[in-house]
């Protein structure tokens, strides 16, 4: 059931060393595939990082407070390819779409054995420079793969009733 993936999702990271199987690894990312999009449009690419020297040139340009970034065996650069395209909402899609990307890999992750991260504290300019991504792309997310070499316990969470409100809004909530 998919609520043990969800409930076994940790942010990770300290990784192994090892290679990821190419099977499991294709699993992965055909599950982000797979994920919804505003008009069904898949605006969206993720740039896999898996040269171990451009992984660490990535960090160091884009993520240096994060050094631990270098023991991930992939980095995915998740990338808005249409960033003017803001839904009847108001709210721009490609955040979003990604969000539901990375979601559904991490999930996959989970499945196959291996952990995540989301990094959003990173710098957009010098990531886009040292992968070579046009400047009308939007960098939204950055996520580290592979096999945990330990895991987090998990992070407190708020209760179900400070989080749904049915019906309509609850005040002082």
């Amino acid at each position: 059931m998919i609520i043990d993936e969800i409930v076994g999702r940790r942010a990770v990271r300290r990784y192994d060393d090892r290679r990821l199987p190419e099977d499991a690894f294709r699993r992965i990312l055909e599950a982000g595939r797979l994920a919804p999009s505003a008009r069904n449009a898949q605006d969206w690419r993720i740039v896999v990082v898996r040269d171990p020297a451009l992984r660490d040139r990535l960090v160091e340009a884009a993520s240096p407070h994060q050094a631990w970034l270098k023991t991930a065996p992939v980095l995915l650069v998740a990338c808005g390819l249409d960033p003017d395209y803001v839904m009847r909402c108001g709210q721009p899609a490609y955040p979003i779409d990604l969000a539901i990307v990375l979601d559904h890999i991490s999930l996959q992750a989970v499945a196959e054995g291996m952990g995540t991260c989301w990094i959003g504290s990173f710098y957009e300019g010098p990531a886009r420079e040292v992968l070579g991504i046009p400047d009308r792309i939007r960098l939204v997310q950055i996520m580290s793969l592979g096999y945990p070499l330990d895991t987090p316990g998990p992070t407190p969470r708020k209760s179900f009733d400070r989080l749904y409100a049915f019906d309509g809004w609850v005040a002082g909530r």
